[in-house]
């Protein structure tokens, strides 16, 4: 007897844009982007994605429990076109956040390597010897001085795993609502990572013209 899984995320795919090479989204937070070695974690952008359509291929992920544009190649020559892109930093992304406290300069950028913290896995950590070199530039957009936080505009040059929320977390103010690196007060302050990606720009396989998606995040602060 056959057994249906039901989806750990009972959010919608939003299809933000869809053409014969490519697809952007907007992912929601709590949805995987691809599924995990656990049948219970098949449901992901690809899944759902690949239910619809004959071919799909991961580009990119975001973290589950982040939120935002994503893209997926229709077809393996977009996919090789794509990933030429995110490995030669082409691509113009920034994300915004809610960050506790005041962030003071209220703009600047996080030079910090980064690398895996093995016994803790998947927490990352900074490692000024072994880590990979990590690069964020950052841009306060919105004091809250109710809440004391911070909506902040994120622009990483790299993109390592974690690394907006480690680098946030370094300057003293961690993303609220990150169940990783914020301490009990950032946690609490949000029932969700307070992290989304906003706006992705990528060149357009075929065409190789600028194609750009923007998409606000829902369940904000």
């Amino acid at each position: 007897m056959s057994v249906t899984l039901q989806p750990i995320c009972q959010n919608e795919l939003p299809i933000l844009y869809i053409d014969q090479d490519l697809i952007l989204v907007n992912k929601p937070s709590g949805l995987l982007s691809v599924p995990g070695r656990d049948p219970q974690h098949y449901d992901s952008v690809y899944s759902r994605l690949l239910n619809h359509y004959d071919e799909i291929h991961v580009v990119h992920r975001l973290d589950m429990d982040t939120s935002g544009v994503m893209v997926m190649a229709r077809h393996k020559e977009a996919l090789r076109h794509l990933s030429r892109q995110f490995q030669q930093r082409r691509v113009n992304k920034h994300y915004i956040a809610w960050v506790d406290g005041q962030l003071q300069p209220s703009a600047g950028e996080v030079d910090l390597p980064l690398r895996c913290d093995w016994p803790n896995r998947p927490l990352q950590m900074v490692d000024m010897l072994l880590g990979k070199p990590s690069l964020t530039r950052y841009e306060a957009v919105h004091y809250d001085q109710h809440r004391n936080a911070t909506l902040v505009q994120l622009y990483p040059h790299t993109g390592r795993s974690h690394q907006l929320r480690v680098h946030m977390a370094a300057l003293g103010h961690p993303i609220l609502g990150c169940r990783f690196y914020a301490h009990e007060q950032a946690l609490a302050k949000a029932s969700r990572l307070q992290l989304h990606a906003e706006f992705l720009g990528i060149l357009q396989p075929s065409t190789n013209l600028p194609l750009s998606q923007q998409a606000g995040a829902d369940h904000f602060l």
